[in-house]
């Protein structure tokens, strides 16, 4: 699949009352074509977004923006304002667009959020074209947004947020003070606009996007199964059992893979923390190709192929989650058993979401262990004990939950190899914790 194709969707609408007059006698349709018609003339037409990204984007930021929308509903563009279609996101991560922004400009959205991240931020604001797209969506009354250094970078630049109560980056606050009454807030409302403040804060940005977009019920309808937590902001806690160091000699050096059906939120968050921490993040794919369709249609390009990422050796491997994505992990023999000398290794090894039940369970790779998984999964789990833990390391293993419990499985990961300060000291430069 290369680009997402979208389709305009036109509401129906009631015929006025000197419109009735001028029609002629009312046609009878059949009971069947009628039903039909009013169900067509009641439907609500999905909501267009775009999120434009470029070379420097924040991916963890864009990723949950145009993930958690697409779980909504809403028919998101992701768009390049580079001259190709592949990004290079921050952090080493390669996100394929679905358009130039250049192809957008005719098109009418509901929403455009900017995702952050430098020198992202500035990319955006330095595209002619996008700031036009902007300045349109602004001066029509429809919803705009931006995360991290995008709210002072690129809306206060191009001022579009004058007059009004807005958050950014805390880097980037003093900049934002020029152009907008700035409060730090991790999501603030103000009008149509919304803005946040980092990383750490983006599932919650996006959540009130979808607010914005479908309404509360809506909003709470998606939030649930991320298993986002409760206490925004407040230091996390792991549950650990039978301590023990994780050692590494250079690095650490960690796989990922990744394959098609992926929870995209899951992988490049783990990716986008780990090689914040200096780890050696491996991206392999799975598949037979480098690119990869992960499970809310977000496309992302892979360092390697399996086959060549298993000639290395690991300190670690990790899986996200996502349904298809997990299948093809337990459908790959070279990654199991990858995964079964590790455990014979005492190497540590991980998984979040559906892969614990779906790759590590039936493989013997959680006997005797202790171990959680996304809610609906845990009954795939020979030992349930702790399953209502966010993370749970025993020994050598960490598992997780699912897409609002990957920031804490990640940091679960540089706390047990680079020690608990560190692991925070990430969590607050991205504004997870106070």
């Amino acid at each position: 699949m290369a680009l997402l194709h979208f389709c305009h969707s036109i509401p129906q609408s009631f015929l006025s009352p000197s419109s009735r007059l001028l029609s002629p006698k009312p046609i009878r349709l059949p009971l069947r074509n009628r039903f039909s018609f009013s169900v067509a003339a009641m439907a609500s037409p999905s909501k267009k977004v775009l999120v434009p990204i470029a070379n420097g984007t924040e991916p963890l930021e864009a990723v949950i923006t145009i993930d958690v929308l697409r779980r909504a509903g809403a028919d998101v563009t992701v768009a390049s304002v580079e001259k190709q279609l592949c990004i290079d996101a921050g952090h080493g991560v390669k996100i394929v667009a679905d358009a130039l922004v250049s192809d957008c400009q005719d098109t009418v959205f509901d929403l455009i959020a900017l995702p952050g991240g430098m020198p992202g931020a500035t990319n955006l604001k330095n595209c002619g074209v996008l700031e036009s797209i902007m300045k349109k969506q602004a001066a029509d009354g429809r919803l705009y947004a931006a995360v991290c250094a995008s709210p002072a970078v690129a809306l206060g630049s191009w001022g579009l947020l004058k007059g009004l109560k807005a958050t950014c980056y805390p880097s980037f606050m003093e900049q934002l003070t020029s152009s907008a009454t700035a409060v730090e807030s991790r999501v603030q409302l103000d009008g149509n606009v919304v803005t946040s403040r980092g990383p750490g804060t983006t599932m919650e940005f996006a959540v009130a996007l979808v607010e914005q977009l479908y309404g509360k019920e809506k909003a709470n309808e998606v939030s649930g199964p991320l298993v986002m937590c409760s206490n925004h902001g407040d230091e996390y806690t792991i549950t650990e059992l039978n301590p023990m160091e994780w050692k590494f000699s250079n690095g650490p050096q960690i796989l990922v893979p990744i394959a098609d059906g992926s929870e995209e939120m899951e992988a490049v968050i783990t990716i986008d923390i780990l090689r914040r921490a200096k780890a050696n993040v491996v991206v392999a794919s799975v598949g037979d190709n480098l690119e990869i369709l992960a499970s809310r249609k977000v496309k992302l390009v892979a360092d390697m192929l399996l086959d060549e990422a298993a000639r290395l050796s690991y300190d670690l491997i990790v899986l996200p989650g996502g349904l298809g994505g997990a299948q093809a992990f337990a459908n790959s023999e070279k990654l199991v058993n990858l995964l079964k000398k590790q455990m014979e290794a005492k190497g540590p090894y991980g998984a979040i979401c559906a892969s614990p039940a779906l790759v590590l369970e039936p493989n013997g790779l959680l006997k005797g262990k202790k171990a959680t998984a996304f809610p609906a999964m845990c009954n795939k789990l020979s030992d349930r004990s702790f399953i209502e833990n966010r993370v749970v390391v025993d020994g050598n293993l960490v598992t997780s939950r699912g897409p609002g419990t990957t920031m804490e499985f990640a940091l679960a990961i540089v706390e047990k190899f680079f020690g608990r300060q560190k692991a925070l000291e990430l969590a607050k430069v991205m504004v997870f914790v106070r």
